[in-house]
Order: C-alpha cells, then sequence, then structure tokens
C-alpha cells in the first residue's frame, strides 16, 4: 500500500527496535552509510544531517523538492537510516534540533594543522576518536553481529585476514580468540592466506577486515573460505563492496575521517577494533564456562613467565 503524506505534523509515534537509540545518531548512521548510497539518497541524507530543524519543518513533498529528488527516495532514505517511514524521521529530526537548541550537540573541531601545539593535537584526536566509536556503534547491525558471535563461538577454526593496518586488527583479534580457548590465526600474507583458506570447511570461520571493501589480497582468501563451505564474515566500511559477495555477516565500519596528518588507516583502526572488541565480549559470553578457565591459565602462565624471566640466575 502507498504510504500517505499530509502537510500536518506527525503525530507521537512508538520507536520501531530499528530505530536509533538516540536522534543524534542520525548524524552518525548518515556518515557512516553515505559511501553506500546512490547520489540522490546521499543528497536527502547530508540534507537532513545538516539541516535537522529545518527539515523537520518539511513534509516529504518539500524535502524532495529542496533535494532535487523524489517522494519516494526521501522515503528509501528515511528506510536505509533505520525508520520505518518519514514520519518517524521527521520526529529524530526535531528530537536533534531540540538538543541542538539546548546547547547540547557536540562541537565540530577543526583538522590537524602542522603548526598546532601538541596539547590541541591531542584534543583533536580524542575528539575525532570518540566520533569514529559513535559513529562506529550507530551503524553496527546487532543483527549481524549476533550471527557472526554465534559462529565464531561454534567455530572448529577460525582464520582472519588483513593487510596493512587491518593487519593489525587480524592479529588482535586472533590474540583474543587464542586467549579463550579458540583455534585462531591471523594472516597477513595473501599466499599464506590461500593456502590455509583451502583447508577450511564447514564448522569453520574466516574473518575477512578490509576498511575499502575492495583489497583484493583480502577478498581472496574469503572468497575461497566461502567456496569450501566455511562461514565468512567481513568486517568493512563498504557493505556494498566486492568483498562483500562472500561474505555470510557483514560488520560495517564507520567511515575514515581523512586530512594531511590523519591518514585513513588511523579511524579506520579505532572503527574496527571496536567491532573486534564487540566480537571478543559476544564470544566471550557465549562460552563462558569454558573461556574463563582458559583466560585465566593464559594470564597465569604470562605471570610465570614474566616472573621466571626476571628471576636472577646462577652465573
Amino acid at each position: 500500500m502507498k504510504e500517505i503524506f499530509t502537510d500536518a505534523p506527525p503525530p507521537p509515534a512508538t520507536p520501531s527496535p530499528v530505530v536509533p537509540v538516540a536522534p543524534a545518531a542520525l548524524a552518525a548512521k548518515v556518515r557512516t552509510l553515505a559511501a553506500s548510497m546512490t547520489r540522490s539518497m546521499r543528497a536527502v541524507a547530508e540534507a537532513v544531517a545538516g539541516d535537522p530543524a529545518g527539515c523537520a519543518a518539511l513534509t516529504v513533498t518539500a524535502l524532495a523538492a529542496r533535494t532535487g529528488t523524489s517522494e519516494a527516495t526521501v522515503v528509501r532514505t528515511a528506510r536505509l537510516l533505520g525508520y520505518p517511514g518519514y514520519r518517524d524521521l521527521r520526529l529524530a529530526l526535531a528530537g536533534i534540533a531540540a538538543q541542538q537548541q539546548s546547547g547540547r550537540a557536540p562541537a565540530v573541531t577543526a583538522d590537524i594543522a602542522v603548526d598546532d601545539p601538541l596539547a590541541d593535537v591531542v584534543a583533536k584526536l580524542a575528539h575525532d576518536e570518540q566520533q569514529t566509536l559513535a559513529d562506529t556503534a550507530a551503524g553496527l547491525d546487532t543483527a549481524q553481529l549476533a550471527a557472526a558471535v554465534g559462529a565464531l563461538a561454534g567455530a572448529r577454526r577460525v582464520d582472519v585476514y588483513g593487510v596493512g593496518a587491518s593487519g593489525l586488527v587480524a592479529q588482535d583479534l586472533a590474540q583474543k580468540l587464542l586467549r579463550i580457548g579458540l583455534i585462531a590465526h591471523a594472516h597477513s600474507d595473501p599466499h599464506l592466506a590461500v593456502t590455509n583458506a583451502v583447508q577450511l570447511r564447514g564448522g569453520d570461520v574466516a574473518v575477512a577486515i578490509s576498511h575499502s571493501g575492495s583489497t583484493g589480497d583480502i577478498i581472496e582468501p574469503l572468497r575461497v573460505a566461502f567456496d569450501h563451505g566455511a562461514t565468512t564474515i567481513a568486517i568493512t566500511c563498504r557493505p556494498d563492496g566486492p568483498v562483500a559477495q562472500y561474505a555470510d555477516h557483514i560488520l560495517t565500519t564507520s567511515t575514515a575521517r581523512e586530512s594531511e596528518l590523519r591518514p585513513a588507516a588511523m579511524s579506520s583502526r579505532t572503527s574496527q577494533l571496536l567491532v573486534v572488541d564487540c566480537l571478543f565480549i559476544g564470544v566471550a559470553q557465549r562460552t563462558y564456562e569454558t573461556a574463563a578457565p582458559a583466560l585465566s591459565a593464559s594470564y597465569e602462565a604470562l605471570a610465570h613467565r614474566h616472573a621466571h624471566a626476571n628471576a636472577p640466575r646462577d652465573r
């Protein structure tokens, strides 16, 4: 049935479970999904994120006219952002506008300049990191996360693929899983990754970490794992990227903020690490009876090694 729109203010509505928890999460959602939107949908999304107060007062027809799009595009954009319909989006925009008027909206800092004092660098980086974490949390699909956690918790073996900065995150995930008793290995060498992927079967899990979602050295081992029946997980900023076609579950990270002195690898790493930590905690919860003893054993082994390494030795 076609949705009917009027010029009357939208009536109060009960929030749907898919609506972001806080209205301010809308801006984060727009930043996260912008790269995967069509040009017309991006125009609508950027308009509502840039001027929530003004757009909250517009009917669907007026917003379509303002953005040079159609009513159908406005409705599709609202639903992509997590709202059942345009009425729900307008309510969220009104909430954001109220926050801004009360002075509780977050301040936006400038990019880091080459002559910034270190105190300003610290403040700007801290702000950017906080925003990256907020964007990632707002855009993370908890249903996909739960499915990925379930696959990892029951996995016979886990292979994690990543290169560059994503390779460091892959190592972090593998190390965390090893410490709670899972068999997990991180691979940054593309040839070794494919060689190991060939050995995977049903009941195994392969995790690909790629900010762009188009890194060939990551896509190929994931494809091989997928073809051999392993459950596959992609952690990427581009849920519509090439890596997604071989992923059973997709966990979306935030879009990187890049400047001359802050390469994209910095914010993408922060976003990926949050997703990895969510996976780890979820798996530890699911496997608590075995994870807790394994974690304690690893702590004890490391403590013993440290004590032995620092003990005085006879000459």
